[in-house]
């Protein structure tokens, strides 16, 4: 045997033998938190996955089969007009609401396929950073002046912070360069309003459903849950158009998915979370089962599926031990955290970014959150660095974009948040 090779492993086994060995089980602070851990994953598994990653790891699967390289390349690329990737790529969060999770199947699809460092970071953080109804709901509950703040300061951010990736990291969009296709872009296999209809649909699908925070939207009026419930019908009739007029998807398949979604509705009235549930496991059966392109696009999304959410669970449950849920405590005593961020002083306005960082915020409960600790001492400078650097980042998501895109660009990507919202919350407390 070769012990050169093999240390690592008999060191992560001898380390958890002995980890296991002394698990303080029985101490009621560890208890708790890791009770806080597994509920905040179930949590997560039972509001967020089916109706938020579920519909993104879709689209970051279509990005991956029917984007060409040489689109990407060309629009995002390194040697793409910089003010056409940086614009598009910063306001991408107004048309998306998504969590700091949910965009990491996104942000890996367009990675993936060669878009450059610098317009992919500032995707990354205007995703969740720039969602429209977070800023509207700052604005209406935590007040008007840290809503505009925060809606500047998240579109300034996600510019910056491309542009500083893009010049730390230039010599890998060089390479880039290099090893792009100088061949002519060969025509591709639908015109380009097709793909414009499909991707417009599946965004479709995946705002209606994260309507209301990714949650089974228990707040919206009658009304409001009417029109989603039309909405979503009517994008869902669309994509089945569109599988059997382009993808080629027998129509039986199709017309079998859409009667087991009408009769989920039918017994389980009110129910998004299982109508969602029978149409994603519908449109995963017709796309596994189909040949051709249906078939590639499903393969792409279970790629990105199976690379994503074991560190995703994993960073939920350690997030939870170590913070707890909103209202509960884990490791880390709350006390600790609202002592630590009042007033107005760099370090409390690092501290509520650090903290903000490696907190997971499910999309809006950012804003309740803040509301009880304003309503406990906390400044709102602290408050505002929180706001811009809590939903671009939580615990999972650093695991996660570690294994897209190497551990010293992430480290890099989380600093300059955490010190560009430190900056600018202790800037937005001084004038306020």
């Amino acid at each position: 045997m070769d012990w050169k090779k093999e240390w690592k492993a008999a060191a992560l086994i001898i380390g958890g033998l002995i980890a296991a060995y002394y698990l303080p089980l029985g101490i009621p602070r560890f208890d708790k938190a890791l009770f806080e851990g597994l509920y905040l994953l179930k949590e997560y598994a039972r509001l967020h996955v089916i109706l938020c990653l579920m519909p993104a790891f879709f689209i970051a699967g279509a990005i991956g089969v029917f984007v060409s390289k040489e689109a990407v390349m060309k629009y995002l690329g390194p040697g793409a007009n910089k003010m056409l990737a940086y614009g598009v790529s910063s306001v991408s969060g107004t048309v998306l609401a998504v969590c700091s999770c949910t965009i990491l199947p996104l942000f890996a699809g367009i990675y993936k396929m060669g878009a450059g460092i610098g317009p992919a970071a500032t995707f990354l953080y205007s995703g969740p950073a720039i969602n429209i109804l977070a800023i509207l709901l700052t604005a209406r509950v935590l007040g008007l002046k840290i809503g505009l703040a925060r809606a500047a300061g998240a579109v300034g951010f996600s510019i910056v912070i491309g542009l500083l990736m893009q010049l730390m990291f230039r010599h890998e969009d060089e390479k880039k360069i290099k090893l792009a296709p100088a061949t002519p872009v060969a025509e591709p296999a639908r015109p380009l309003w097709q793909h414009l209809v499909f991707f417009a649909v599946l965004a479709g699908i995946l705002v209606t459903g994260t309507w209301g925070g990714c949650e089974c939207q228990k707040n919206l009026s009658e009304v409001k849950y009417l029109v989603k419930g039309t909405l979503l019908a009517a994008f869902n009739i669309s994509l089945g158009i569109i599988l059997i007029l382009w993808f080629k998807v027998q129509w039986w398949k199709v017309l079998i998915a859409a009667g087991a979604i009408t009769l989920a509705v039918s017994l389980f009235p009110g129910r998004t979370l299982v109508h969602y549930s029978v149409a994603i496991i519908g449109l995963s059966l017709i796309t596994a089962s189909s040949k051709g392109d249906a078939s590639e696009w499903f393969g792409s999304s279970f790629w990105f599926a199976k690379q994503i959410f074991p560190l995703l669970f994993l960073g939920v449950v350690i997030s939870g031990m170590l913070l707890g849920r909103p209202g509960q405590e884990g490791i880390i005593p709350s006390g600790w955290v609202s002592a630590a961020v009042g007033g107005n002083s760099l370090r409390a306005n690092l501290f509520a970014s650090i903290v903000g960082a490696f907190m997971y915020f499910a999309t809006l409960t950012e804003v309740p959150i803040l509301q009880g600790l304003i309503g406990s001492g906390m400044g709102q400078g602290p408050a505002l660095a929180l706001l811009l650097a809590g939903p671009a980042l939580s615990l999972p998501s650093m695991l996660v974009i570690n294994s897209i895109m190497g551990l010293k660009k992430t480290a890099v990507f989380i600093s300059l948040v955490v010190l560009l919202s430190s900056i600018t919350g202790y800037l937005y407390g001084l004038l306020t």
